[in-house]
Parts: structure tokens; sequence; C-alpha cells
């Protein structure tokens, strides 16, 4: 029991006690059956992006938890509902998926579309010590010489050093499309910021 009386970090019995409860409780309330498929793992044109999300030491963290929004492949954005109860063949272009006690995490989607240049994966991550999420993208990486040039007039791509530029490009590997997001420190993913809507 706090006391208050003294400003809320009084020891009562000998033993201290916390002004407030400490989160995230993100894998408790947030989670749900098929989170991260938005599409079935078997499904022919399914891709895999996956990856890991590391601090600025390098090490994992393992309560983090990412969303994903995208355009199909026919370059639509889809706008149904149904995010939250899968019912196993309509792509809604929306996932979630919380990290492993290795820091990975995975979803089983489609290729995006061209929105008007080169295709990406937005991503939100929320994690402990973030007071607000960050936003990111991964690009798909390049398969020809036009998609590589695709990449480099792409407005925001083109306003990176290669070495930033690099932090929102995928790789492509054995099993799928591989993004580590590393939130802060050498090779820190690069993070976007939106103009927030006046309300009215």
């Amino acid at each position: 029991m706090t006391d208050v009386s003294t400003g809320g970090s009084a020891v009562t019995g000998g033993v201290p006690t916390p002004g407030q409860t400490v989160g995230p409780f993100f894998g408790y309330a947030l989670p749900y059956p098929g989170d991260a498929e938005l599409v079935r793992p078997g499904r022919p044109d399914a891709v895999r992006l996956f990856g890991r999300v590391l601090d600025g030491h390098g090490e994992p963290v393992p309560d983090a938890l990412l969303e994903l929004r995208q355009a199909g492949p026919d370059t639509a954005v889809p706008r149904l509902p149904g995010s939250l109860r899968r019912d196993g063949w309509t792509f809604t272009g929306w996932g979630r998926a919380a990290t492993d006690n290795a820091g990975g995490y995975s979803f089983t989607t489609l290729t995006p579309g061209s929105l008007g240049g080169p295709p990406f994966f937005a991503l939100t991550v929320f994690a402990r010590g973030l007071l607000d999420r960050l936003s990111t993208r991964a690009y798909l990486p390049a398969a020809s010489p036009a998609e590589e040039a695709a990449l480099a007039a792409d407005p925001l791509l083109a306003g990176l050093a290669p070495a930033r530029r690099d932090t929102l490009v995928a790789r492509a590997e054995e099993g799928g499309l591989r993004f580590d997001v590393v939130l802060q420190g050498p090779g820190e993913t690069v993070f976007l910021t939106y103009p927030r809507t006046p309300s009215r």
C-alpha cells in the first residue's frame, strides 16, 4: 500500500511500493487468433514478412507489438471490416504480430502492389519505453534495374543517406522477406511522423 500523505513514495511495513502499475500488457489484451495471418500460410501467393525488434544495444525486445497495413497485389488498399475476425479468405490488408522472447515477429500476407511508387508495407511499432507508437515502412527489395530505379526515385528514400535508406528496405531471404526494426542506436530504423489532423 502506498502512503499518499508523503507523496506516494513511503515505505509501509519495510517494503517500498510503486506509485503506479507498469506496462505494457500487449500480450494480454491485443493479440487475437490469426492476427498475423492476413492470408493462410499455405496459400500459393502468400509471402512471409519477418524479422526482429531490437533495442539500442542490439538486444531483442520480447514484448513489442507490430501492426501492418498494406495495399493488396491489385494496388487497392482494402477497406473491409473483419480484421479482428479472420474468415480465411477475405484480405483486409491489416494485421498484428507480437514479438517472441527472441524479439521475433512474422506476418503471412500478400505482396503489396504499387501506390504510385515502389511498394511497401506500413508498420507501426508499440514497445516498452515508448511514449507513443513508431511508424515506419518496409519497402520491397529491388529484383530488377527498373525496381532499383523506382526505389532511388522515391521521395522519402531519395532524401536519406544510403545507410539510412537501407533501414527501410526489406531483404529477400530464404523463407520470405526480412525486416528488422532497430529502435535506437547504430543502424536505427528510420521512423516517420505524420501531421495530425485537427479535431473538428
